[in-house]
């Protein structure tokens, strides 16, 4: 795969890059005030092509001990959507999740590309950032803790100095990420991409990070009367939101909507019509990076309660149709926690023949977390209704798993588009400070609409004009 596993790491370990084996001591991650782990990723000598043998990382249809996680083809042609569960990320406490939408001719590369490298890059940091303070003379996680936004004070509490970590290796992985794919010899991400959808949860801290239209929501009990309540975690980063809109608008580019697709804001090219990108923010796509499109996430931190009971973060392809009431009671009244979502994509599936019989339906790919850690005792694939010819017509055309770039890939076809609910309820979403991510708290809010999407992310590849307007 030729993955760089780092770009700025001033730690021991160095970037490596074909497959070279790293070394445990690059990746192993201890936090103060943890107990020691029996087993954490320092246990294992891998490399990137040896990612899929990991036993805790699950990364097709299937479940882990906490999850489960299943994605189907929608019939716009090759599936697009990657997903990983990864259990014991860096100790017993800490899970890995994300979910990535890829776009373009070779969107699937791309999805499939930072499926496996973005979780790397992020372990890369974090232990560059253990590093920087232990070689300083202090125990990891305490004293000053340096950021892209300065130096803490020294009396910011622990918690601040964890989520100021987290967010400066965030950051920095999904710029590595994106720089890894502006340089990728043998995969074109100049008019494909993908969005991203990642979160860890470590003990009772969840921490989120996302680009793109891919969602996070969680269900929680309310405290009135126990039902359960959907909570949305991320917020879609579309081309139509204010400083979104704003921050492309003074780089040039253009954010319209076509005619017959009224509802569906895209990104321009400021001298063509091309290509039309259906999100605000997105790894690749480099043909609009100079545009406004940006790669830097949206960051945030919350922590869990004994009421939220599950996450469920999902491509676009499940919240063009289903809301996210609709997809907390459906994972709520699942059979079985190993099937939720299985039937999550069943259900999207229904709706979108029901709601949009001339649409093509979109890919859709799901994980869902429980938060207590339990699975039930199901353990095949039978007993959830599985088949293995279910499970192949799930990747049917898809080739193997790899990122070079080498097949030969689909060309982008246009589809019908697909047009907006009318019942759609917003949540509350929070703008985003461009410059690192951040929700400044008094600026101005934003909902992440439901039903309220698009069919194809890019609508056309670029036929540059002759002739260009003078700077």
């Amino acid at each position: 795969m030729g993955c760089c596993v780092s770009t700025s790491s001033k730690s021991s370990c160095s970037s490596r890059s074909n497959g070279e084996t790293l070394s445990p001591r690059c990746l192993g991650i201890g936090f103060c005030g943890q107990k020691s782990s029996r087993k954490t990723f320092s246990d294992h000598v891998i490399s990137l092509h040896h990612l899929p043998s990991l036993p805790n990382r699950i990364f097709s249809n299937g479940k882990s001990r906490s999850s489960c996680i299943f994605t189907q083809q929608g019939r716009k042609g090759i599936n697009q959507d990657a997903m990983i569960v990864w259990e014991d990320f860096m100790s017993e406490d800490v899970i890995f999740c994300g979910v990535f939408d890829g776009h373009g001719p070779h969107g699937h590369l791309v999805a499939r590309k930072v499926r496996d490298a973005l979780p790397v890059k992020l372990l890369s940091f974090l232990h560059s950032c253990e590093s920087r303070q232990n070689g300083s003379g202090r125990a990891c996680f305490k004293g000053n803790v340096k950021s892209d936004g300065g130096e803490l004070d020294n009396d910011c509490s622990a918690e601040d100095k964890l989520n100021s970590i987290w967010r400066e290796s965030f950051m920095k992985a999904y710029k590595a990420m994106d720089k890894e794919l502006r340089s990728h010899p043998n995969l074109d991400c100049f008019c494909s991409g993908s969005t991203a959808v990642t979160i860890v949860k470590q003990g009772s801290n969840l921490f989120m990070s996302n680009i793109g239209d891919s969602r996070a929501i969680m269900g929680s009990k309310n405290s009135d009367d126990g039902s359960m309540v959907a909570i949305q975690l991320t917020v879609d980063l579309k081309p139509d939101l204010p400083r979104e809109a704003e921050r492309i608008k003074r780089c040039k580019g253009r954010v319209f909507a076509l005619q017959d697709e009224p509802e569906v804001p895209r990104v321009w090219l400021p001298f063509d019509d091309a290509p039309g990108l259906a999100m605000a923010r997105a790894f690749g796509d480099f043909c609009l990076k100079e545009y406004g499109v940006i790669s830097i996430p949206e960051f945030s931190h919350r922590l869990l309660t004994d009421k939220d009971q599950f996450i469920v973060l999902a491509s676009d392809g499940v919240w063009d149709v289903l809301s996210n009431e609709e997809v907390v009671e459906i994972v709520c009244t699942a059979p079985t926690r190993s099937s939720a979502a299985r039937i999550l994509v069943d259900s999207a599936a229904r709706e979108w023949k029901l709601k949009y019989p001339t649409s093509k339906m979109d890919d859709c790919a799901v994980v869902c977390l429980f938060l207590d850690g339990k699975m039930d005792s199901e353990s095949d694939y039978d007993e959830q209704g599985f088949s293995s010819a279910t499970i192949q017509s799930n990747h049917s055309g898809n080739p193997i798993e790899s990122d070079d770039g080498q097949k030969s890939e689909p060309s982008l076809q246009r589809n019908f588009t697909v047009r907006s609910s009318e019942e759609g309820e917003t949540y509350g979403g929070v703008a985003v400070d461009v410059e690192d991510g951040t929700s400044p708290p008094d600026d101005q809010n934003w909902s992440g609409l439901e039903g309220v999407t698009r069919v194809n992310s890019l609508v056309q590849l670029p036929r540059f004009s002759e002739e260009r307007p003078n700077p």
